[in-house]
């Protein structure tokens, strides 16, 4: 008899064989469980093999200015006065007629121009726009506004 509150009892039996059946699973062989946030925002498990791909990385943008006019429009803005300077320095000749086709359409441009200023101002007259609001505080915060 033993002062122990139960009878011990031996694990392995003498006789029996001491190899379990079934499948062994070691720990390195197992998936990782990693914690990923659900929809709304808790941790929950999730074996490594079953997380969704991460999303790729969106490419960088051109952030540089943009110009203010189109390249190719200031070439052709240069070539066509680089055309007239070269037909008005020639001065005789096919210089000429170059020159005064050139000039025309700028000298029409400013003719238009002026005639629409001159329209402009002529047509306004004087304005005066005079407004008061009045506003009067009384006591416990009332007020009383006047246009």
């Amino acid at each position: 008899m033993s002062a122990l509150p139960e009878r011990y009892q031996r694990y392995a039996h003498p006789g029996q064989p001491a190899v379990r059946l079934g499948e062994v699973e070691l720990r390195d062989d197992r998936d990782p469980v990693v914690y990923v946030p659900d929809a709304y925002g808790q941790m929950v498990p999730m074996r490594r093999s079953q997380l969704p791909a991460a999303p790729s990385r969106t490419e960088p943008r051109d952030l540089a200015p943009q110009p203010l006019l189109d390249p190719v429009a200031q070439r052709i803005l240069s070539g066509g006065l680089g055309v007239g300077a070269a037909g008005a320095g020639l001065g005789w000749g096919a210089g000429q007629v170059f020159a005064g086709m050139a000039l025309m359409g700028t000298s029409g441009l400013l003719l238009f121009l002026g005639l629409l200023l001159a329209a402009g101002v002529r047509g306004r007259g004087g304005m005066h726009v005079h407004q008061e609001v009045h506003n009067h505080a009384r006591w416990f915060g009332r007020n009383t506004t006047n246009l």
